[in-house]
């Protein structure tokens, strides 16, 4: 049932926020990271604007002030607060987003209880909640980013996680043909999935494992972060202009190199994943490898093929509308089209995703020097 989905995901929400100290809710180091409580008011504001306001009779908001604070990027709902303020915002407190959630849930409720309505805004409702889902993810990418810079290195969570092993890796083939591409089929997608089309791709292959820890430090080790052979124009004057020398969290200490974690401060794991590496790092030990990065449809096609799941994985295409991409009226039009310009697809999900929100055909994207999400790399040829 809807409710009972709706009340699964805004549990694993504050679950999420749980370990945190007060403190920790209202920290904004960078422009890209927005404090926890953000979050959590934005995700709630998602709902009470798109279906409580327009859809729940004689519904009054929290705070209409709130519209202001929690709307993120949606010019037609009106004036928002600017994205690097929102580390500024000491009230509303803690309390009160949390108080604005339970006001926002009790009246999601009726109106989930009432299926007749309900069927006509399925759509908007499963937006909500994958809208809720990706907040998920971004709120422990900005945990850890938070935590992850602070002089103390403090540990998010006590117990240590599991992780995938990269095991020696072999390259796949795949042949030359036309191959389908896009979401075609029962469920949700967001719409930059939609478009379902043929691709013809040459034969290629493709790196059945990622690139691991170990791997990347022969990158760092041959000098590659002082060579300028190996990257894009752009990404040598990232290099240089902020002094990269290591994927982001990296740390050689006293000549042991060490990485923070949601855990702390540990050794560095070398049979793990890269992770939290920009795409200009991620072109440049291609390279460096004598490789290349897939396409977002090398990669969509091969998928069965993959283990996948562990990083974002940084592709060699353009976040770009497929044929026939139209973006919606209004508010919701705002959601992925205006962002197809001047950013990288990845594909794939992460250790954090949220369980359910993954799929072959998800195409996530971010500016190619970002790196606090957990990026890491596929090679092909």
């Amino acid at each position: 049932m809807l409710s009972d989905k709706y009340l699964e995901i805004r549990n694993l929400t504050e679950e999420i926020c749980r370990p945190l100290k007060t403190e920790d809710y209202v920290v904004q180091p960078v422009v890209d990271v927005s404090p926890p409580k953000w979050h959590l008011g934005h995700t709630s504001w998602f709902f009470e604007t798109f279906l409580l306001k327009p859809h729940l009779k004689d519904y009054t908001e929290f705070d209409p002030n709130y519209n202001f604070v929690f709307n993120s990027y949606y010019e037609t709902i009106g004036a928002r607060l600017i994205r690097t303020d929102r580390g500024n915002l000491s009230r509303p407190s803690v309390e009160d987003i949390y108080n604005y959630r339970k006001h926002v849930d009790r009246y999601m409720q009726v109106l989930l209880d009432d299926e007749a309505k309900t069927a006509n805004l399925k759509e908007i409702i499963e937006l909500g909640f994958n809208h809720e889902q990706q907040h998920q993810e971004l709120l422990l990418t900005d945990i850890k980013y938070i935590l992850g810079h602070n002089p103390l290195f403090p540990a998010y969570i006590d117990s240590e996680k599991p992780f995938f092993r990269v095991e020696p890796g072999t390259f796949i083939e795949i042949p030359e043909g036309i191959y389908p591409i896009g979401f075609n089929g029962d469920g949700f997608c967001f719409d930059n999935e939609l478009g379902s089309h043929n691709v013809f791709l040459q034969d290629y292959k493709i790196r059945s494992s990622l690139v691991s820890n170990a791997e990347y430090l022969e990158f760092i080790n041959a000098g590659a972060y002082k060579n300028f052979e190996y990257w894009h124009l752009e990404g040598w004057e990232w290099v240089k202009q902020n002094q990269i020398a290591a994927p982001l969290y990296w740390y050689n200490i006293d000549g042991q190199w060490c990485h923070y974690t949601l855990q702390g401060l540990k050794p560095l794991t070398l049979d793990e994943a890269v992770c939290h590496i920009s795409y200009y790092e991620a072109h440049a030990y291609a390279a460096w490898a004598g490789k290349r990065l897939p396409t977002e449809f090398e990669w969509e096609t091969a998928s069965s093929k993959l283990n996948w799941g562990e990083r974002w994985e940084w592709t060699e295409s353009a976040y770009l509308p497929y044929p026939g991409f139209k973006k919606e009226k209004g508010a919701i039009g705002e959601y992925n089209g205006k962002f197809m310009i001047n950013q990288m697809v990845l594909r794939g999900a992460s250790e954090v995703t949220s369980p359910g929100h993954s799929r072959p055909s998800y195409r996530n994207f971010f500016h190619p020097y970002l790196r606090w999400q957990y990026t890491g790399i596929r090679l092909a040829q």
